[in-house]
């Protein structure tokens, strides 16, 4: 059974970091996907980077492009992604996703986790 659980959420000022966790379980491949997402109310869910396993190709969309880096470690299954230069606009409950099939292949993925709340306020 493929699990996520995503964590590091938090309150922070405008202009600050703060790095997620993601602790991924159960992938029977080496070969697959991870992205996070996010959702603030009143919004859409946004995807804010994907990364492939198999070669380590990243992908962000241009509203993250260059404060946001999505990073792995393999020896803790554990999938990160450092946030700098945080706007309120950042504020959003973020999701970790994995999917069997390789970034930008289609919309949203298969398996899911429980997301985490980041505030950042003006």
């Amino acid at each position: 059974e493929v699990q996520l659980q995503a964590s590091g959420g938090g309150l922070v000022q405008a202009g600050g970091s703060l790095r997620l966790s993601c602790a991924v379980s159960g992938f029977t491949s080496d070969d697959y996907a991870i992205g996070w997402f996010r959702q603030a109310p009143g919004k859409e869910r946004e995807g804010v980077s994907c990364m492939n396993s198999s070669d380590g190709e990243t992908h962000y969309p241009d509203s993250v492009k260059g404060r946001f880096t999505i990073s792995s470690d393999t020896a803790k299954n554990t999938v990160y992604l450092q946030m700098n230069s945080l706007k309120p606009e950042d504020t959003a409950v973020y999701y970790c996703a994995a999917d069997f099939l390789p970034c930008g292949a289609r919309d949203g993925m298969d398996y899911w986790g429980k997301g985490t709340l980041v505030t950042v306020s003006s």
